[in-house]
């Protein structure tokens, strides 16, 4: 073994280990109603060795990448065989995403990848691009992931070679390895962002959809959608309606898209979504909470103004700058919740509270006012009540 192979392979490999059991730490004093930890739970440098190089010296004497990894993001997350779960959006140089199983311990640092991503079967119009995955244990017994499906646009004019058309990849798994793939969602609009319900509704499965107008662009879309659906197995779309609106001069004006399935608490089903506004900087996604009703999950109850999580610091910096984004979050048995975000679609973040500080944030925090003088009322009635105390 030449000295130059042996010296990478060694350099290399230990300061893999040495992020990999990174300890992480929260950030205090925070907001109260949630804490971000120091590090991010996964980068691309968390992939493992072995799938970045060639380590046989004699394909490969200098020991370099032979598969660039540019990301790691956009994961879906759940408990599983008491492990915290996350399904990675995993970006490769060439622009194409798949999907990997990292697990951690604690849920706060110590995530390794699986030896291997998930093959995920394709259909019969094969995706060019599969991303930001949720997954949801539903009552009938499967895991489900909802996913993007992405592919060319068929109509697009000669030379036009960005133009795209969506679609809700549709796949189940028992164990999370072996997947079955189901036809994509049929709908009447492109669909990129839908999340499984976790239990049915009036012995159906719901769905909370995003209606759009194109690939990018909303459009007419209102919201979050809400549909019913007879079967995962052929989902057809029917009728949705919006349960979640968009409004002017807010943070979701552009657009706006549920995140990981909402969590059953006692006082209702608590959502974490993103927003998405145009400012100068670019396009600004932001993360925040709703809840609805616990018998009526379609019926909002509750919102708090503003965003819950906007990036700060190194999360506004990345490979699509000012951009945070969720599709995963785990509840544990004694209340915690540990919250997967993504920044810049570049890397993946933990913050961590508990369902009953959220459901307090959600009830206890004054809806939109949209507009100046309506802020500043609640802003005086908070005054005045501190200063009389």
């Amino acid at each position: 073994m030449s000295n130059l192979f042996k010296n990478r392979l060694e350099t290399v490999t230990t300061e893999y280990e040495k992020l990999i059991t990174q300890k992480n730490e929260s950030i205090l004093p925070g907001n109260g109603i949630f804490e971000r930890y120091k590090n991010p739970v996964l980068t691309a440098d968390h992939t493992p060795v072995f799938w970045r190089y060639d380590m046989n010296e004699q394909t490969n004497p200098f020991f370099m990448e032979r598969f660039g990894i540019n990301g790691t993001f956009n994961a879906g997350a759940i408990k599983w065989n008491d492990k915290y779960i996350m399904a990675v959006r995993v970006e490769g140089n060439d622009r194409k995403s798949f999907f990997a199983i990292a697990e951690s311990p604690n849920g706060i640092d110590n995530f390794r990848f699986w030896d291997y991503p998930i093959t995920m079967p394709e259909t019969d119009s094969p995706d060019t691009n599969v991303y930001d995955m949720r997954l949801t244990a539903h009552q009938d017994g499967w895991i489900y992931g909802l996913f993007c499906s992405e592919r060319k646009d068929p109509n697009a004019p000669a030379g036009d070679l960005s133009s795209a058309v969506a679609a809700a990849g549709i796949a189940r798994t028992q164990d999370l390895k072996n997947w079955e793939r189901l036809p994509d969602l049929k709908t009447k609009s492109q669909q990129r962002n839908v999340v499984l319900h976790p239990e049915f509704v009036d012995g159906k499965y719901a769905l909370y959809t995003r209606p759009q107008d194109g690939f990018i662009d909303a459009g007419s879309g209102g919201g979050i959608g809400w549909a019913l659906v007879d079967n995962m197995t052929n989902a057809e779309v029917k009728e949705e309606k919006i349960i979640n609106f968009r409004h002017y001069h807010t943070i979701k004006e552009l657009k706006n898209g549920e995140g990981p399935h909402p969590i059953k608490t006692s006082k209702g089903w608590l959502h974490l979504a993103h927003g998405v506004r145009a400012c100068a900087a670019g396009l600004r996604y932001v993360l925040y909470l709703y809840m609805t009703d616990l018998e009526q999950p379609d019926k909002l109850i509750a919102e708090p103004a503003g965003h819950l999580m906007a990036p700060m610091d190194e999360e506004r910096v990345g490979d699509v700058s000012n951009v945070l984004f969720t599709n995963g979050w785990i509840a544990d048995e004694d209340g915690t919740v540990y919250i997967y975000y993504a920044s810049c679609d570049t890397r993946m973040h933990v913050a961590v509270s508990s369902v009953d500080r959220l459901v307090d944030y959600c009830l206890n925090t004054a809806p939109d006012g949209y507009r100046s003088a309506t802020s500043v009322q609640i802003l005086n009635t908070i005054i005045k009540n501190n200063l009389e105390l």
